[in-house]
């Protein structure tokens, strides 16, 4: 967690992670702002580049060299990233609505939204067409239907709506890219004005040119009526048969834009005035396609973002510490860049045209030069070491992890635990070793745990639902109800304003979690401190006897509900080493509850929540509890995406060492998937051993609930120890979460 000799005192926040925000989260990253805490809003961890759309198309690039990593972006800047889409903003009380996370309030902030190219007054499109933008779904769609073309499911018919530049570049890359199947492409371009390219007229014979060399039938002057399954519907009565349908006629302002009351354009575009703000709103900024200049119109076009990030970076800067703003004024003539489907490209600029296979190789070099700036981002300078330090025996000099890879050594809380006198009082039923303690309360029999994660996100919000779910684990694993919580906060040091909302945001999502698993929130304690830290204490309520580590039997089947890996994620993307994709799922995932996959297995033998110690070191307790051994089958452990080849280049937790001196595993080896054996996990799933003649069912029970689980291995007779071989059970089938 970044932290700060000067308290945090105002919210800067970025909706939307278009170029120039990328641009401004990477100068920012050189030279932050002390004092201000940065956000950036997005529905997604990675942003596109779109000016490499045509190449991707054209099967020219892969998908991942034009996404821009909002995660690794954000971590270097810095910054928290709240992966969600905002849906309103109230520029009058200062607040931003996301999509299932509520309100997040500002200080200062700026949109970079970008534009769609839906059609949602079309029939059928929504539900049989592809918009161009946003770049996501639409390359998924297009690739799972080139590779139908290439099995021969589908015919090689498409159609691209809209026969402006971005149409024309589109309908000349599916047909270069469905010809390298070895299909006869039937492309069709559909323009409701008179001519293609209205905006690029010098420009427009040589288009016509490249479409008709790919044999693309062009119509003018045409309406559409519908999209269906079979292709477009015409409004003359003819068809045109399609398995493809792209949008790409014209560029769309976001809806909710408008619907937030701000002031837009008739196109529903924000206007802004030369020192980017918008228009009557004293802290609301906008740059992008999202924006309109009323000074100086321009044409959408990347180019204009791109120019406008250092204004709108040292704007945001003195919006937030009472400088003076400085004025954009963006170019009036610019060069357009216009790929041709094969490596070959035109390019206009001031009435002249040009084409050829070395202005596509010019093209693809300002598109590289610019994904540069972020892969790799900027080595900035570490902190100088001092002269002269005390011995350390331990030579590590990784930074601390968060989660519960900053948990301290396992041989140390057990030499600690030992050295305790055990419990006197007689309703003191079960003592540490287990997930919870068992007190006998008149009869009824309760549980009781605590947890603690430190920040391994700047997005308290996140960190709340995640920590509650993981002090849940434990109450779960004993097979108890969730009944009260206490919470215990620690803030990094900030303004009055700022620990109000980030309080509001930590209590929020905290109590939405426990809430739905049954358990309220009753008190608690908060604190300021040098960074960010939550835990939970709860009780629970027991019908039954309580599951404990103690109670496997030989031959039972190991069942896991949940990947493992997390530690290793989060090690890899404090370093900045993590795809923002992977993240996001890891994210997903340790945010869901699983009372219910508790619930599936009430009746096994043994369970406990893998967590800190990691897979090996808490099956490692069932056997010392149940006085027997385990064999693993390190093939049929489900990993998270990622993980695997993040411990391959030795990404390694900071409790890696110490949990496999504590549960050592015969012939675990070296490779990556035996280190991950010793992962500290966070909200990791549920280690079960049950009856083999159950785990099948319950294994399918898990699945159908679409827990990614699996049966590991199996419990054997004692001594207690912990081995490598194949499992006797059958692998289930891969997945990923």
């Amino acid at each position: 967690m970044q932290s700060t000799a000067r308290p945090l005192s105002r919210d800067l926040v970025l909706v939307g992670g278009g170029h120039a925000h990328a641009l401004v989260l990477r100068m920012w990253g050189m030279d932050p702002l002390p004092g201000a805490r940065l956000t950036v809003i997005d529905p997604n961890p990675v942003a596109p580049y779109t000016g490499m759309l045509p190449g991707l198309v054209a099967g020219h690039y892969r998908r991942e060299e034009l996404e821009i990593d909002l995660v690794k972006l954000a971590r270097f800047a810095g910054a928290r990233l709240v992966v969600g889409a905002a849906t309103r903003i109230d520029a009058e009380a200062r607040r931003i609505t996301v999509a299932g996370r509520g309100d997040i309030s500002y200080d200062v902030a700026s949109v970079d939204v970008g534009i769609h190219s839906g059609m949602p007054g079309l029939p059928g499109f929504a539900e049989h067409g592809a918009a161009a933008k946003p770049l996501g779904p639409f390359a998924q769609a297009w690739d799972g239907f080139v590779a139908r073309v290439a099995k021969g499911e589908a015919a090689a018919q498409a159609a691209v709506i809209g026969g402006g530049i971005a149409g024309v570049e589109l309908a000349l890359a599916m047909a270069h890219r469905l010809q390298g199947t070895g299909a006869r492409p039937e492309i069709t371009l559909i323009e409701r004005a008179s001519v293609i390219a209205p905006d690029a007229p010098v420009a427009r014979a040589r288009l016509r040119t490249a479409l008709s060399g790919y044999g693309v039938r062009v119509l003018t002057g045409a309406e559409l009526r519908a999209i269906s399954e079979a292709g477009v519907e015409m409004a003359d009565g003819t068809s045109i048969p399609a398995g493809f349908v792209a949008g790409a006629a014209g560029a769309r302002a976001h809806s909710w834009l408008a619907g937030s009351g701000l002031p837009v354009t008739d196109a529903g575009f924000l206007r802004v005035g030369a020192d980017l703000r918008v228009e009557g709103c004293e802290t609301l900024f906008a740059a992008g396609d999202c924006a309109h200049l009323s000074h100086a119109p321009r044409p959408k076009a990347g180019v204009f973002a791109v120019r406008a990030a250092p204004v709108l970076r040292d704007n945001l800067r003195a919006g937030l510490s009472g400088g003076d703003l400085r004025a954009f004024h963006p170019q009036r003539h610019y060069l357009k860049l216009i790929s041709l489907g094969r490596k070959s490209a035109l390019a206009e600029k001031a009435g002249m045209a040009f084409s050829g296979p070395l202005l596509w190789h010019w093209k693809d070099r300002i598109d590289r030069k610019f994904m540069a700036k972020f892969d790799p981002l900027p080595k900035m300078p570490e902190p100088e070491a001092p002269r002269v330090a005390a011995l350390n025996e331990e030579t590590g000099q990784e930074p601390l992890c968060g989660g519960c890879g900053s948990k301290v050594a396992p041989d140390v809380l057990s030499g600690m635990l030992a050295a305790q006198d055990g419990a006197t009082r007689p309703d003191v039923l079960a003592g540490p070793g287990d997930d919870a303690a068992v007190l006998d309360m008149g009869g009824v029999r309760q549980v009781l745990t605590t947890d603690h994660l430190r920040g391994f996100s700047e997005d308290h919000g996140l960190m709340a639902r995640i920590a509650a779910l993981h002090a849940l684990g434990d109450i779960w694993a004993m097979g108890a109800r969730p009944q009260a919580a206490l919470v215990s906060i620690t803030l990094p040091r900030m303004s009055e304003a700022l620990q109000a909302r980030s309080m509001a945001e930590i209590t929020a999502e905290a109590d939405d979690a426990l809430r739905a698993a049954g358990a309220e929130i009753v008190g608690g304690h908060s604190t300021m401190g040098a960074e960010l830290s939550i835990g939970f204490t709860l009780t629970g309520l027991l019908e039954g006897n309580a599951i404990t580590n103690a109670g496997a039997r030989p031959n039972d089947a190991l069942i896991l509900t949940r990947p493992i890996g997390s530690g290793t994620l989060l090690a890899a993307e404090m370093r900045g080493q993590a795809r923002g994709g992977d993240i996001r799922t890891l994210w997903e995932v340790l945010a869901t509850p699983q009372g219910d996959a508790a619930a599936l297995l009430s009746d096994a033998h043994a369970m406990t929540d893998v967590t800190g110690f990691g897979l090996a070191g808490h099956l490692w307790a069932i056997c010392r509890a149940s006085t027997c051994g385990a064999v693993l089958d390190p093939a049929a452990i489900p990993l998270f995406a990622g993980a695997e080849a993040l411990a391959a280049q030795g990404i390694r937790s900071t409790i890696w060492t110490a949990n496999r001196r504590a549960a050592p595993v015969t012939g675990a080896g070296e490779d990556a998937r035996a280190a991950l054996l010793h992962d500290p996990q966070t909200a990791g799933g549920f280690l079960a051993a049950l009856p083999p003649d159950l785990a099948e069912d319950r294994l399918r029970a898990l699945q159908a609930a679409g827990h990614v689980a699996a049966i590991i291995g199996h419990i054997t007779e004692g001594p207690p120890q912990l081995a490598i071989a194949p499992s006797r059970y059958p692998p289930a089938p891969p997945q990923r979460p």
